[in-house]
């Protein structure tokens, strides 16, 4: 087949020919873009899943939902090296800037640019090197006290009435939130309450690990009031064979049912593996209609594929005590595994277990789905886990 006309498009965040099985996560998110520009109260949505899931293509496609709304959106990615202040004050920076080119009275906008000019100092008390090119006069005791848990909720009230005055809305967009910190998800937390108490035009949308759910219950345990958690999962048998079958048929090729089970086999459904799959499928194909042999041929240069460039990088952060550990919840199985049946096969006790564990959650490989339990948080890692080390290291 033409590689040039490939429709799969394997890729972090990269959008496929076909977002299949998200209907219901796209019309939540469009009752909440809408009930927020009309003032009224809605839950803002921390989307929750594995990776691979698809989470950031749905960030982005709600983003493209909520600018033809008319919303003004800015989009950050969460690091494990970089504080939430210094990472979202220069996007809020630019969000002022765009509502000041508007027509209209700009009292509101200068008071968020002065409030920003707060924050922005108290930063660089606290942090030393922090710089954002902001010459305003800050509002002497208004987000500017050093506590992100005062402080943010503060400059987002501040934007959010700026919005207002506007007649905008605003629509906040975060990846990997799981790396803030625990003051730091409380901290946004708090502001995106302070924004719903006041029926400000401001929403929040993240996404991140299945950790996220309990991290913003530990931090505040009104979160569950304030955000819905939709989980974002695998794709149905049905679903992932549509994910292929469509965009090819609007090609003009053909994939037979045969080869669309057996690609859905291989990819329990995760519509990053799908899309890997189906790009090779493509470029190997010689002709339609496309049988479960091509699939088989594609396999064989996608496993060495995904081990270098998915499942390496992940690998090579850790620690040989992490990856020890990890190798022994492969040998136990692709499903949660109670940490004493890990701590049996490295033979082991369980207590010893603690810090590696915790340090694997921190780097965002596992998590525990139930108490007692650890899953891995990216699929068909424990199949890469037994390629990588063949031979278990027990004690």
């Amino acid at each position: 087949m033409d590689a040039l006309k490939n429709p799969f498009s394997p890729g972090a965040g990269s959008p496929p020919p076909e977002l299949v099985g998200r209907d219901p996560i796209l019309k939540e998110a469009r009752i909440l873009l809408g009930r927020v520009k009309q003032k009224k109260p809605e839950k803002s949505l921390l989307l929750t899943g594995l990776r691979g899931v698809g989470k950031t293509v749905l960030l982005n496609e709600i983003e493209r939902d909520a600018k033809e709304e008319g919303y003004l959106t800015i989009n950050i990615e969460a690091h494990e090296d970089k504080a939430l202040g210094p990472l979202i004050a220069p996007y809020l920076r630019s969000l002022l800037f765009e509502l000041n080119r508007m027509a209209g009275a700009i009292e509101k906008v200068k008071r968020a640019f002065a409030v920003l000019s707060s924050f922005v100092k108290s930063l660089k008390v606290k942090m030393g090197d922090f710089s954002l090119g902001l010459d305003i006069e800050p509002e002497k005791g208004t987000a500017d006290s050093g506590d992100l848990e005062l402080d943010l909720p503060s400059l987002f009230v501040a934007v959010g009435e700026a919005a207002e005055d506007r007649k905008k809305a605003v629509a906040i967009f975060v990846d990997e939130v799981q790396y803030f910190s625990s003051k730091e998800l409380g901290a946004l937390i708090m502001a995106m309450h302070k924004v719903q108490q006041l029926q400000l035009p401001l929403v929040l949308v993240g996404a991140g690990l299945p950790i996220l759910p309990g991290l913003a219950g530990e931090s505040k345990s009104y979160a569950e009031r304030l955000f819905s958690f939709p989980e974002i999962g695998a794709l149905s048998k049905e679903d992932s064979a549509k994910a292929l079958r469509d965009p090819a048929k609007a090609s003009g090729v053909i994939i037979e049912p045969s080869a669309l089970e057996k690609v859905f086999l291989l990819t329990k459904g995760y519509p990053y593996f799908v899309q890997e799959w189906g790009y090779q499928v493509w470029n190997l194909a010689e002709s339609s209609p496309i049988g479960v042999r091509v699939v088989q041929k594609a396999t064989e240069l996608v496993i060495p594929r995904l081990d270098k460039n998915f499942f390496r990088v992940r690998y090579d952060r850790l620690t040989p005590s992490e990856k020890n550990f990890l190798r022994a919840m492969a040998s136990l199985g692709n499903n949660s595994q109670r940490i004493g049946d890990i701590a049996d096969k490295l033979q082991v006790k369980v207590t010893s277990l603690s810090p590696v564990r915790a340090k694997l959650i921190h780097k965002g490989m596992i998590y525990s789905p139930a108490h007692g339990e650890m899953a891995f948080t990216v699929p068909l890692f424990d199949e890469f886990m037994i390629r990588s080390i063949p031979v278990l290291k027990s004690k």
